[in-house]
């Protein structure tokens, strides 16, 4: 590895990461944005599940950034990018890890997965070597290069970023094993020096993909630090590779050391501290020989960690006091935007709903029905007339009411096949096509013709009687407009054979409404229609309509509420719901059957087209 790649991050980086790790990713860009940068340090993400688009904030703004399957193709598509960060888990880290170092533009890897074995660790590491590229992992967090870039979760929250005055860079180069003494440790200098200038945790597994000792080298030879701080732990050699280069004078920096796990000497046998690689199985291993090594050769060594912000302060303001530390011109950090639900959660902004809704509520334990939990509506024996008239009208129905509507439900079920709702979602069925798109395909024959007369025909009625028409006037007013009378009219039953379905629904009010106006005007313009034609009788879909106005006078609904409902078209859902359990019926039907393509027959179609010669002699008369 060249000594003189000293640069490994900078505030140009631009990187590709693997994962979607949404918090991380964000993380980052709050960070270029609070530092900044003028372009994202993310260039795309892999993802082996889905190719596509992942959106993020840059500030104020959303952005979307491009996702791609591999690891080969985001690197194809971004040659800008030269780090690649791993968020694999440690079963696939050295695949992904691998792939990412046979791409020629990626030269710095970060393996965030703990755990790797040590054997695929080694192997990772020969071919950076070869390839004259730098590892930061396994088990790290990253680094950061203040005012530029950082990894993933690094520094920790903004706020943390903000009081270490990562924003922007400072001189100190610190190296260590352990990220989360990372975040403390950029603290600590922070307010002990002018700030860090990079930052880096190599991993704490057994064998890291690079060393304390070669970041140490990199520092020496990076111009932008003027001090390097080193956090070292019990375990391996790197801490005397460090101590024989400022022997030998190839570290000239000033280097602040201190060696974690001093209370080892406490314990009776070998014990390891958090980290694979943080134990010691000989003394030469231990936290308190390469402390004493450390300072030997000229580093400055606190006596304990308590000392250890001491210990920079000092070194720092005899580099300053120099001449050696350039002045820093201080500025603020832009400010990271807060994300909404944060917002939210602390109280400190409003926000417009963009729903309302009256009738449930799923935010809690269980949903409320219009404010009853429904492990009480199943309690208490409620059924779906009940649901119904919690959810289409905010009303516990009496038992009548909710009786009735279960009974227009069977009713409305289904009326055969040849209907034009069932006949469509047969017909899509056969076509090959899912559930939905069959049922979607029946329902969108709904309307004034077929099944939408309910609500038409309770508009109808409603508006004749409020205003004291007589049957026979309610008759030539539509007629003179040239309107059907909705509600009334039947293709097949007549007075002399009743529509059974009609007869069982005016039973049933009789014996259980209170009474029952509108059903009486409607039978009366029925004795005067059915005298013109008798099939002009009151139908299905008329019935419904004018028994539900009837049933909401009962209820007590205010004349507004039954006019919002009438007008809005909201009982022509009774069919509409009532249909739908049929048109699945038949769905069904038709996959059990395994019936074939439907093409309608040419028997049943007549071809009516014109003649050749009476179109080429511009014979044929304009249909107006």
């Amino acid at each position: 590895m060249k000594t003189n790649n000293y640069d490994l991050l900078n505030p140009n980086t631009r990187a590709i990461v693997y994962g979607v790790q949404a918090n991380a990713i964000q993380r980052m860009l709050n960070f270029d944005h609070a530092c900044g940068r003028e372009t994202p340090s993310l260039s795309a993400i892999v993802n082996e599940n889905k190719a596509g688009y992942h959106k993020v904030f840059w500030g104020n703004e959303e952005i979307i950034l491009p996702m791609y399957r591999t690891i080969e193709r985001a690197c194809s598509h971004h040659p800008e990018a030269d780090v690649l960060i791993n968020f694999a888990s440690f079963r696939s880290a050295y695949r992904t890890s691998k792939a990412a170092l046979e791409e020629d533009n990626i030269r710095t890897l970060v393996i965030i997965a703990e755990g790797v074995p040590e054997r695929q660790s080694r192997e990772l590491r020969r071919l950076a070597r070869e390839k004259d590229k730098w590892i930061l992992g396994p088990a790290t967090v990253g680094g950061i290069v203040a005012g530029g870039f950082k990894i993933g979760n690094t520094g920790g929250t903004i706020e943390n970023i903000n009081e270490s005055k990562l924003y922007r860079p400072g001189h100190v180069g610190f190296v260590s094993k352990s990220g989360g003494m990372s975040n403390e440790a950029y603290n600590i200098i922070a307010r002990n020096s002018d700030g860090l200038y990079e930052g880096v945790a190599i991993g704490g597994d057994a064998f890291p993909g690079s060393t304390l000792f070669e970041h140490v080298v990199r520092y020496e030879h990076n111009p932008n630090i003027k001090m390097i701080v080193v956090l070292g732990e019990v375990g391996g050699s790197a801490e005397y590779q460090i101590a024989e280069a400022i022997k030998k004078g190839e570290i000239k920096k000033p280097v602040v050391a201190w060696v974690t796990g001093t209370c080892a000497k406490m314990f009776p046998a070998s014990i390891q501290f958090g980290h694979a690689g943080a134990k010691a199985d000989t003394s030469y291993e231990t936290a308190e020989a390469k402390n004493k090594v450390l300072r030997e050769a000229g580093a400055v060594v606190p006596e304990s960690f308590d000392t250890f912000d001491k210990a920079i302060a000092t070194t720092f303001k005899k580099l300053a006091e120099s001449g050696k530390i350039p002045q820093l011109k201080e500025s603020p950090p832009a400010p990271t935007p807060m994300d909404l639900p944060d917002a939210v959660a602390q109280g400190v902004v409003r926000r417009r709903t963009g729903f309302t809704t009256t009738i449930t509520d799923d935010r809690g334990e269980e949903p409320l029905y219009c404010g009853i939990p429904i492990s009480q509506v199943v309690e208490r024996g409620m059924g779906i007339g009940d649901v119904i008239g919690l959810l289409w009208f905010k009303r516990r129905m009496p038992e009548f009411a909710s009786d009735f509507i279960e009974r227009v439900l069977v009713i409305a079920a289904d009326h055969g096949p040849a209907v034009s709702g069932a006949h469509n979602t047969i017909v899509a069925a056969r076509a090959g096509r899912d559930l939905v798109s069959a049922l979607a395909s029946g329902l969108l024959t709904i309307g004034p013709r077929f099944g939408g007369a309910v609500s038409g025909a309770a508009e109808m009625f409603k508006e004749a009687l409020d205003n004291d028409m007589s049957p026979e006037a309610f008759i030539r007013k539509w007629k003179a407009k040239g309107v059907n009378i909705q509600g009334i009219g039947h293709r097949i039953k007549s007075i002399r054979n009743p529509d059974k379905r009609v007869e069982l629904l005016k039973d049933y009010a009789r014996e259980h409404f209170p009474e029952t106006p509108y059903l009486d005007y409607a039978l009366k313009v029925e004795q005067l229609t059915t005298k013109k034609k008798d099939n002009l009788i009151l139908n299905v879909d008329g019935c419904i309509g004018i028994l539900f106005l009837d049933l909401m006078n009962a209820l007590g609904f205010s004349d507004k509420e039954i006019d919002d409902i009438v007008l809005d078209g909201g009982l022509n859902g009774l069919f509409v719901l009532g249909r739908t359990i049929g048109m699945i019926g038949h769905f069904i039907d038709q996959k059990r059957l395994k019936e074939g393509l439907y093409r309608h027959p040419w028997a049943d179609i007549l071809f009516a087209l014109p003649e050749g010669e009476d179109l080429e002699n511009g014979q044929l008369e304009r249909i107006e």
